[in-house]
């Protein structure tokens, strides 16, 4: 299933993308697609629907973040080889955690705001895991049962902020809109193999970034495994899993996003984000 929700900010109902393209209604089966919806019990309830059946929503209404009410959003970074190469930093040893902040959180195609004092706003996309069910301590061949499904997240990253403010990376990664999410949550079970996934990224329309999901240092199942040894993951939690090369800070010389830019980026299976990048009032 494809999993979405749409509507206003703040008013979004849930729905789902049925085998036209055309997105039917929820609201009527679960609240939102949130917490208790990830379940795989209540995943399997509503794979069983009978789509047509559904009301069908329409003309093309805004896509919000296609999981709610996010209670981690957790990222992992340096997880492509070549991407730690052009950062200019090694491959690290243990997966590298940090947390961008769930505030940050917004619809797939909603303007993202370069924040004030910002030069070196940046791009990363990134495939998100979705966490369905309370994971701890958990075995990393036992790991992808703890999964509803995946998204596209672009971890849209402020380098100064990042890098050169001192501290933790959290305070480059957590502006408000720097982290758009969707256009839908895909379910586990249409993803025959994570690790296996093309994504890419266009700024402008040039293709800066092109790679894929079979390059990462750490997978998925690994990723889950290791972060249950220290905190509980719980359903509608989000990982987001690295980014290969070709971000802005990896050219020569270095290149980062202005207002009026339009990102496009997409995952495999997992559909496309559109962002048009402007000034923060």
């Amino acid at each position: 299933m494809k999993l979405l929700r749409y509507g206003a900010p703040g008013a979004e109902r849930p729905g789902l993308l049925d085998g036209t393209g055309q997105i039917r209604d929820l609201s009527g089966h679960v609240d939102d697609i949130a917490g208790a919806t990830l379940d795989p019990a209540t995943l399997a309830r509503l794979a069983v629907l009978d789509e047509t059946a559904l009301p069908r929503v329409s003309g093309t209404p805004r896509l919000g973040p296609c999981v709610a009410d996010v209670g981690k959003f957790i990222c992992i970074g340096l997880n492509y080889s070549d991407h730690a190469a052009e950062s200019g930093m090694p491959v690290p040893d243990e997966p590298v955690i940090f947390m961008k902040a769930s505030s940050a959180i917004t619809g797939p195609n909603d303007t993202v705001l370069i924040p004030r004092g910002s030069d070196k706003t940046d791009w990363e996309v990134e495939l998100g895991v979705v966490i369905g069910r309370r994971a701890k301590y958990v075995p990393e061949a036992e790991a992808l049962d703890y999964v509803a499904g995946y998204c596209v997240c672009h971890d849209v990253s402020e380098r100064a902020f990042q890098i050169e403010r001192s501290g933790q990376w959290t305070k480059g990664k957590s502006c408000d809109t720097f982290g758009p999410i969707g256009p839908w949550l895909v379910t586990r079970d249409e993803i025959r193999d994570p690790q296996s996934l093309s994504l890419w990224l266009t700024v402008n329309g040039e293709r800066v970034q092109d790679g894929s999901t079979a390059t990462m240092v750490f997978g998925v199942a690994a990723l889950v495994s290791y972060l249950s040894q220290f905190m509980s993951l719980m359903p509608g939690d989000i990982i987001s899993t690295g980014t290969p090369p070709g971000v802005g800070l990896g050219m020569k010389p270095p290149r980062y996003l202005k207002p009026g830019d339009l990102v496009e980026l997409g995952i495999e299976g997992l559909g496309i984000q559109r962002q048009l990048f402007a000034a923060d009032a």
